[in-house]
């Protein structure tokens, strides 16, 4: 494809609804200049508070008036009368499907492109399905295009991607990177032992980031997902704070009581951590804002590691519960991050090696071309030669797309049709899904499979998007 548009023509829409999906969109969006960018907030039991839409869409370029929240039946109209070159469809799988289904019934269609908020690795098969109407799925780092590659492969369905780099992780001038080291085996691989596999840790030299000195904690909804492990990750905190009283311990978390996420929470550290020293302290602040008071990072496996990483801000990414795809953790194997409870009570912080860096969301700028490929769809589509992808109608027709509509959107959704679906729907989907978990398990599971970067069964953490 050789011909480029403009970009003072195009016309960008993000539509979102979740906070890590809002935040995602504003901020790679906003990356790219000349052009008119727009977000719609549409109503589903995971939209943002407008609490949690100020701290996603701080440090963007969205003003208040980029902004408009809307019914799932307004969104149709509202790209009809205002006809983006550009939707960016930014929400879990089936958000994404369901906002596709509208795309198709509008005359003038856009260019669609998708994507994930964050680390991507393990590439799961359900990202990949749920996004393949699109024409474009944006990825972040060379290791994702060669897992979601090779899943395409292994499923048959290619779905075109393209790089960016994770919009809110662009490095700061002085960010430090480990020099060369030799990286033990079994941290390439892993070990296991008592089934539970465990990195072998490199222990870099600590390093101490001048100014900063906050310890700060990016909680997660999904993992770990016992209570006695979460316990135990509050536990370790509280002796953080007892080891240094003069320092803050920081536990940051994306959501006050009674907002959603875009995952589901169980046994939220604001319980486990009701009783707590004075020196630490629940914030729901921008990460930003965090990482700027920041002496080092500590997560098992957010995303916020990069973009700490980005800001000169060392990291400990927790492997005291091993290193597993379950764990979402994996992507840090080979990188010298892994550390347990004792590093981080004696804070001892570490930054990534030069080689994991490469493959790992901190690829070169010019190594972009995200944006790139979208102007060359966008001028395909214009002249008649860029093909719509339909979502086809699923089996069970009318039923299952009545379910797939109230299973999206909850409580805003009041039709009869619905209601009956997701009667009949709910357990039969359940039993699909068990009947493939139980498949994987008694075959090839990809989920306990350490040699590869993508899973071909449903996820095993329970994590509805009906709440």
């Amino acid at each position: 494809m050789s011909m480029v548009t403009s970009t003072l023509e195009l016309r960008v829409v993000a539509i979102a609804d979740a906070d890590s999906f809002v935040k995602w969109s504003a901020s790679l969006l906003s990356g790219i200049t000349g052009i008119r960018r727009h977000m719609l907030l549409v109503r589903t039991p995971l939209t943002v508070s407008a609490e949690q839409e100020r701290t996603a869409l701080a440090g963007t370029s969205f003003a208040d008036a980029d902004v408009t929240r809307l019914g799932f039946d307004e969104v149709r109209g509202w790209l009809t009368g205002h006809q983006p070159d550009v939707v960016v469809l930014s929400g879990r799988g089936p958000f994404v499907r369901l906002m596709a289904r509208q795309i198709d019934r509008l005359v003038r269609r856009p260019v669609v492109v998708s994507g994930l908020p964050g680390m991507s690795i393990p590439a799961q098969r359900g990202a990949l399905e749920y996004r393949r109407e699109s024409d474009l799925m944006v990825v972040h780092s060379h290791r994702e295009e060669r897992a979601f590659a090779e899943l395409g492969r292994r499923i048959g369905m290619q779905v075109p991607t393209a790089l960016a780099t994770l919009p809110f992780a662009r490095t700061a001038p002085d960010a430090v990177t480990a020099g060369p080291a030799r990286v033990a085996e079994r941290e390439l691989v892993g070990a296991v032992a008592g089934g539970v596999s465990r990195a072998g840790r490199l222990a870099p030299a600590p390093i101490a980031r001048p100014g900063g000195t906050d310890l700060v904690f990016a909680a997660q909804a999904l993992v770990p997902a016992a209570r006695h492990e979460r316990e135990q990750i509050a536990d370790m905190l509280h002796r953080a704070a007892d080891a240094d009283p003069t320092k803050r311990v920081v536990v940051k978390l994306r959501s006050r009581p009674g907002e959603a996420e875009a995952h589901l929470e169980r046994d939220a550290y604001t319980d486990l951590l009701a009783a707590r020293p004075r020196n630490m302290v629940l914030s729901h602040e921008p990460m930003s804002t965090a990482l700027s008071r920041a002496e080092g990072l500590v997560t098992v496996s957010s995303t916020a590691a990069i973009e700490a990483l980005a800001q000169n801000v060392p990291v400990i990414a927790l492997d005291t519960f091993g290193v597993h795809k379950t764990l979402l953790n994996t992507v840090f194997t080979g990188s010298g991050l892994l550390g347990g409870a004792e590093e981080v009570i004696g804070r001892r912080f570490r930054h990534p090696l030069a080689g994991w860096q490469r493959d790992n969301y901190f690829q070169p700028e010019s190594d972009t071309n995200w944006w790139r490929c979208v102007e060359e769809l966008v001028a395909l589509r214009r002249e008649g030669r860029l093909r719509a992808k339909v979502v086809p109608t699923g089996r069970g027709g009318a039923l299952h797309a009545a379910w797939h509509r109230k299973s999206v959107l909850g409580s805003e959704d009041r039709s009869f049709a619905g209601a009956i679906a997701l009667g009949v729907g709910a357990p039969l989907v359940q039993g699909i899904l068990g009947m493939r978990r139980a498949r994987g398990r008694a075959t090839a599971d990809t989920w306990a499979d350490p040699t590869t970067d993508y899973t071909l069964e449903p996820t095993p953490h329970k994590d509805p998007v009906r709440r």
